[in-house]
């Protein structure tokens, strides 16, 4: 899997296809996390999130982990643009199958629009990596698409889902067809849902766990 040929192209079909949605779920619970010290940001693409993460917590220690070196120079290059400091933060170019993050060590994890690009086993063994990583009573911040349970809204979604996962799977190559939900994974790792916000008919959400 890599996003490195959509690299270039990804902010403006972002725009196209969801305006500033993507974004707003991104950001809606970073600003209520000062306390945050060391985070990890999983699948970052471009560096718009990762900007305002050193907006909102500038003194923290951030590692930013992407399968696509393309959008790692991207994010660099956001960073750069926008004037704000680049220390500490480390970038890892791996991915998440193969890198493996240091035990106990985050008090934030970052996926957003970053789960859904993987089968229920990998998922499954992603999120229980990425939960030995987390310190005791850590926060992990997460986004991404969902399917409502029924109605209008169910069916526009399973249109969209199945147009997203066609087009990803040809130029990225993920591994996924169908999104499958972390819930129960996170659940089990006792991480317990503090916060759910549904956007544009709940086809979006973003989401706040913190570990108990």
């Amino acid at each position: 899997m890599s996003f490195d040929t959509l690299a270039p192209h990804y902010r403006w079909l972002e725009l196209l296809c969801a305006g500033n949605l993507l974004q707003i779920c991104r950001t809606s619970f970073l600003t209520p996390v000062p306390e945050a010290s060391n985070v990890l940001i999983l699948g970052e693409g471009n560096g718009r999130f990762l900007t305002e993460c050193r907006r909102a917590l500038p003194a923290a220690s951030i590692t930013c982990v992407d399968a696509s070196a393309r959008m790692l120079g991207l994010a660099k290059e956001h960073l750069h643009n926008s004037g704000l400091n680049p220390q500490p933060i480390t970038f890892v170019h791996a991915s998440i199958l193969e890198w493996t993050p240091p035990l106990e060590t985050f008090d934030l994890i970052v996926t957003h629009f970053f789960l859904d690009c993987f089968r229920p086993n990998q998922l499954e063994s992603i999120i229980t990596a990425l939960a030995n990583a987390a310190q005791s009573q850590a926060m992990w911040l997460l986004a991404d698409f969902r399917i409502p349970a029924r109605g209008l809204a169910r069916h526009r979604a399973q249109v969209i889902h199945g147009l997203l996962y066609a087009f990803f799977r040809a130029f990225t190559g993920i591994s996924a067809c169908r999104l499958t939900s972390p819930d129960e994974s996170l659940r089990s790792h006792r991480f317990k849902l503090i916060k759910r916000k549904e956007i544009d008919w709940g086809l979006l959400h973003t989401d706040k766990w913190v570990r108990e």
